[in-house]
C-alpha cells in the first residue's frame, strides 16, 4: 500500500494550495480517507475526512477554507486549501483507514509552508 502525497509548498498568506494523494494497494472509496498536519513542536492533528459515504468533517481552524474531496477514477483524494494563513504551516500527511480492518496507512507527508 502506497499514499503518495504531492502539491505542498511555499505560499504567500491568502493564496491556495491543493495537495493530493494518490493512493495504490488500496481503493480509496473502501476506505477512510483523511489528511493530518504536523506543525514543528505540536502534535499530529486532524484537519479534514471524508467517509466511505462521502461524509466530510473539518477542523474547526479550517472550515469554510479547506476541502476535502475524492476522485474515484483516479484514486486520488485531494485537499483544497484557500485563504492560507501563516498558523496553516505544517507538514500534511494522508491517511487510509479501513474501519473493517482497522487497519490504517500513512503517506510520507508533503510540505506546506505559508509566509510572506
Amino acid at each position: 500500500v502506497q499514499l503518495v502525497e504531492s502539491g505542498g509548498g511555499l505560499v504567500q498568506p491568502g493564496e491556495s494550495l491543493r495537495l493530493s494523494c494518490a493512493a495504490s494497494g488500496i481503493i480509496v472509496i473502501f476506505n477512510a480517507m483523511a489528511w493530518y498536519r504536523q506543525a514543528p513542536g505540536k502534535q499530529r492533528e486532524l484537519v479534514a475526512s471524508i467517509t466511505r459515504g462521502g461524509s466530510t468533517n473539518y477542523a474547526d481552524a479550517v472550515k469554510g477554507r479547506f476541502t476535502i474531496s475524492r476522485d474515484n477514477a483516479k484514486n486520488t483524494v485531494y485537499l483544497q486549501m484557500n485563504n492560507l494563513k501563516p498558523e496553516d504551516t505544517a507538514v500534511y500527511y494522508c491517511n487510509a483507514h479501513n474501519i473493517a480492518t482497522n487497519t490504517g496507512y500513512w503517506g510520507q507527508g508533503t510540505q506546506v509552508t505559508v509566509s510572506s
